[in-house]
């Protein structure tokens, strides 16, 4: 694997490429350390200090996560990929739903480059609402769950100052936008989904440098251990697919024979992807950002109470019901088993033993239903680790090993390192995974 590094960097192109990431990862991050104007840099700081040694759950726990810890320092970077992210979620419903949104998604790249631009606004609209919300919770001294550290905004009765804020922020949300293409088009890899690596990546020392303080060495040792093991089984899932066969058959065209050929349909056991957690995980924080508001009230009470933090046994069932609902719901929406059944009927496929037509299709439904439920079941288990952790140990509710930061570091590192994989093999190198 070292000499398929070293071999990367010895290709110019590659190695360009590979400075470039690196240089927009290091201005990525740098924005995600300066605060925005008007913030009250010590008593933010004050707050946060607070909130990760005491049993506080904050509200935007997840989203902390996701923006590398810059909400809670409310950096101009703070919201993080989380707007674009919730704006694409939304847009893949939406075609399905939606007839103009299908018919351009079918005119190829001119209707994904139009599809591509309604995201970008959705995620600007998102990240206004996002913004909003934050600093309010910041003025009204809400953001870290009733923590007393003093003022978080040096102008709290400004109406400019709020605004000012607020506006940086999305400005901060359309420049990550931007760096996520830049990588994309320029660079190796997803622009997006490395920038998401790159914010988790970013909490994981300090998450498991936290469990040392709380914990000592042995439950630190533990954990790792436990760790390599999760990252080992997340890896083994991942990787596996159902691998279903199909043959086309020979046909003539003119004077030359086409067909005869043999190849699959790949069904990952993990179709869906990191999508239902994420789902689910937003649907769960609802409640919790409602009780927020109405503190007052009997019911923010009971929500307090199950659906905050994240040990509860009730907590716990409602997301993994969750997680397995939209499982099932992401993949029916994005495999369409009679879409693929009339294309291999069309160019004379058909999988053996099965007739073409309708019985293929109903076959493909079959399969992906069956091979569904251990992706869901997989992923249920993979996001209970954080909290049986917090149940068990009295860990930190950002626990590394487990949940979407551990789906995230390994599916985008796999993706990452195939990519760069296929373009040493174009020049005739071994690749990472040999």
């Amino acid at each position: 694997m070292l000499s398929a590094f070293a071999n990367a960097f010895k290709t110019p192109e590659l190695r360009r490429k590979m400075l470039f990431v690196l240089g927009i990862l290091v201005l990525f991050r740098l924005g995600s350390t300066v605060p925005a104007p008007g913030i009250n840099v010590p008593n933010v700081q004050r707050c946060v200090d607070l909130a990760s040694s005491g049993d506080n759950s904050s509200l935007f726990a997840l989203i902390n996560v996701f923006s590398g810890g810059a909400l809670l320092q409310l950096t101009v970077f703070a919201l993080g990929i989380m707007p674009y992210i919730t704006a694409s979620i939304i847009l893949q419903l939406l075609v399905v739903v939606i007839p103009r949104l299908e018919a351009l998604k079918k005119e190829g790249q001119s209707g994904q480059a139009k599809i591509t631009q309604y995201t970008r606004y959705l995620t600007l609209g998102l990240a206004v609402l996002q913004a909003t919300g934050i600093v309010a919770l910041a003025r009204s001294g809400q953001l870290f769950g009733g923590i007393d550290c003093g003022a978080l905004l040096y102008n709290e009765d400004s109406i400019l100052s709020f605004l000012l804020i607020v506006l940086t922020m999305v400005a901060g949300t359309s420049m990550i936008m931007w760096f996520g293409e830049l990588i994309t088009d320029r660079g190796v890899g997803n622009g997006m989904s490395l920038l998401i690596f790159t914010q988790v990546v970013a909490t994981f020392p300090g998450a498991m440098w936290q469990i040392r303080q709380q914990n000592g060495w042995t439950t630190f040792t533990i954990v790792c251990l436990v760790g390599l093991v999760v990252v080992a089984g997340v890896i083994f899932i991942e990787q596996a697919q159902r691998r279903i066969p199909v043959q086309y058959a020979k046909r003539m065209v003119g004077r030359r024979m086409f067909g005869g050929s043999s190849t699959y349909i790949p069904l990952k056991v993990n179709q869906a992807g990191i999508i239902p957690v994420i789902f689910a995980s937003s649907l769960m924080y609802l409640p919790a950002l409602a009780a927020q508001f109405n503190q007052d009230k009997p019911w923010a009470q009971w929500i307090n109470d199950n659906f905050v933090r994240g040990d509860h046994p009730l907590y716990m069932a409602t997301f993994v019901v969750l997680i397995v609902f939209f499982a099932y719901f992401y993949v029916s929406i994005t495999f369409n088993p009679e879409e693929i059944a009339d294309n291999m009927k069309k160019y004379g496929g058909f999988i053996p033993g099965i007739r073409a037509g309708r019985p293929t299709q109903d076959y493909l439904a079959y399969v992906l239903s069956r091979i569904t439920a251990p992706g869901a079941t997989y992923l249920a288990l993979i996001s209970l680790i954080p909290m049986i952790a917090v149940a068990v140990l009295g860990a930190s509710q950002n626990f590394p090993f487990g949940g979407t930061t551990i789906l995230i570091i390994v599916g985008v590192g796999l993706d990452t390192v195939k990519q760069i994989e296929s373009q040493l093999q174009q020049r005739n190198y071994e690749g990472f995974l040999r």
